[in-house]
C-alpha cells in the first residue's frame, strides 16, 4: 500500500514536471527568435527520446538486443509521408514516375483545415506505427528464436534490406524511389496564423514534445503493468519466467511489436522534423546513435533515455559547434579548431561518461526514484540538524 502511494506521488510529480516543461517551451517559442538553435535541439531530442525509450523497452526491460530501429523508423517515416502529401503536390513530388499511385491525402479526407490537419497527422503517425509493428510481427516469427548477438545481427540486416527495398525503382510510384518525399505537414504546419498569414502562436517545438510525452507516458504505463513485470522477468531469467507460466514467445513478440510501433511513430516524427523522408538518411549509424543514448541514459531507465537524448543532441549539434570554426588570436590560429574537431571532442566526452557512469546517468532508476532519494536525503539533513 505504501509502495503504491509512493509510485502514485512520483508519477504525479513527473507529470507536473512534464507539464511545466511544455508550458516553458510554449512561452520560449513565442518570445525567442524561432531560428534559435534550442528549438532544433528540442525537436530532435523529442524524436530521439521516443525512439530511445522504445528501444529501451526491448533492450533494457525485456533483454532482447535489437538493432533494427533505423529500419522501423524508415517504415514509419514513409507511411506518414505517403499518406499526408497533399494531392495537388503529388505530381510535383513524384514527377520522375509521372505521379503517385496513392491518390488521396489523410488531412484532406478529414475535411482539411485545422481539424483535418490534426486528425490526418495523428492517424498517419499511428498507421506508421502499425505498419512498423506488422512488419516486426512478421520478421519476429523467425528472428526472435535467436538470442543476443545473433538477434542483433538479424535485425541489423533487416534495417539494411528495408532501406534497399524502399529505394527500388519498381516501387517508385509509391516510395518515390531514391528521391525524397516532401511537401507533407511538418511541425511548423501547426503554427497558428492570422488572416494575413502572420504567425500569432508558434507550436512547432511544443507539438513534438507533446507527442513524445504522450507516447512515453503510455510506455511507462505499460512497463508498470503486469506485461511490464513479465518483460522484466524474461530479462532476468527466461527459464524461471517460463516456469512461472509466462509465455516466452508471446511476450517477446509483444515487446518487439510494441517497441517497433513507437519506433515507427518516432520515424514519422523524424520526417516531420527533417521536412523530408528519404531512405538514405535511415542508415545503421542512426541505430547506433539511439543505442548510445540508451547506454548513456541507463539501460532500463526511460527517464535516463529522455535526459540522455537532450544531452546527446545538444552537445553534438549545439554546445560544441564552435569547435568546428577556425579561431585567431592576434593573427595566431588556435590549433585543432577546424571542421570535424567537434566530433573528436564529443567522442572523448562520451568515453569519459561511459567510464565514470558504467550503468549510465540514471542506471535503472526513474525520475520518481531520484526525487524520492533527494527528498529522503533532505529529511535526513533536517533531522541531523
Amino acid at each position: 500500500m505504501l509502495q503504491e502511494k509512493r509510485n502514485k506521488s512520483g508519477m504525479i510529480a513527473v507529470m507536473g514536471l512534464t507539464l511545466m516543461l511544455l508550458v516553458l517551451v510554449l512561452v520560449l517559442e513565442n518570445t525567442i527568435k524561432p531560428t534559435h538553435m534550442i528549438f532544433i535541439v528540442l525537436k530532435k531530442s523529442a524524436v530521439y527520446a521516443l525512439v530511445a525509450s522504445s528501444m529501451n523497452l526491448l533492450n533494457g526491460f525485456t533483454g532482447l538486443f535489437s538493432l533494427g530501429q533505423a529500419g522501423f523508423m524508415l517504415l514509419g517515416a514513409y507511411t506518414y509521408s505517403i499518406l499526408t502529401i497533399p494531392t495537388e503536390s503529388r505530381e510535383s513530388v513524384y514527377y520522375i514516375y509521372g505521379g503517385s499511385a496513392i491518390k488521396f491525402s489523410l488531412p484532406e479526407l478529414f475535411g482539411g483545415g485545422v481539424v483535418g490537419l490534426v486528425l490526418g497527422v495523428l492517424v498517419a503517425l499511428i498507421l506508421g506505427g502499425c505498419v512498423a509493428a506488422l512488419v516486426a510481427w512478421l520478421i519476429g516469427l523467425p528472428v526472435l528464436r535467436l538470442k543476443s548477438d545473433y538477434l542483433a545481427i538479424a535485425t541489423l540486416g533487416f534495417g539494411e534490406i528495408i532501406r534497399a527495398v524502399f529505394q527500388w525503382d519498381k516501387l517508385g510510384p509509391v516510395t518515390n524511389g531514391a528521391n525524397a518525399l516532401k511537401s507533407f505537414p511538418t511541425f511548423s504546419s501547426f503554427n497558428i496564423e492570422n488572416a494575413d498569414g502572420q504567425v500569432v502562436l508558434r507550436l512547432s517545438a511544443f507539438v513534438p514534445l507533446l507527442l513524445a510525452a504522450v507516447c512515453i507516458g503510455i510506455l511507462l504505463l505499460l512497463i508498470n503493468s503486469s506485461y511490464g513485470r513479465a518483460f522484466k522477468a524474461i530479462r532476468e531469467d527466461g527459464i524461471a519466467a517460463e516456469a512461472m507460466g509466462i509465455n516466452l514467445a508471446k511476450h517477446k513478440r509483444l515487446a518487439f511489436c510494441i517497441s517497433s510501433f513507437f519506433t515507427g511513430v518516432g520515424g514519422g516524427m523524424f520526417a516531420m522534423f527533417a521536412n523530408q523522408a528519404q531512405a538514405k538518411n535511415f542508415v545503421t549509424s542512426m541505430t547506433y546513435e539511439i543505442l548510445l543514448i540508451v547506454v548513456i541514459g541507463g539501460i532500463g531507465s526511460i527517464s535516463g533515455s529522455c535526459i540522455a537524448s537532450f544531452l546527446y543532441v545538444a552537445a553534438s549539434e549545439w554546445w560544441l559547434r564552435f569547435l568546428d570554426s577556425e579561431a585567431y588570436i592576434d593573427n595566431f590560429q588556435v590549433p585543432l579548431l577546424r571542421t570535424g574537431f567537434r566530433m573528436v571532442v564529443f567522442s572523448v566526452i562520451i568515453m569519459i561518461v561511459v567510464l565514470f557512469f558504467r550503468r549510465g546517468l540514471m542506471g535503472d532508476k526513474e525520475l520518481p526514484d531520484l526525487l524520492r532519494m533527494l527528498r529522503s536525503r533532505g529529511k535526513r539533513k533536517e533531522a541531523a540538524q
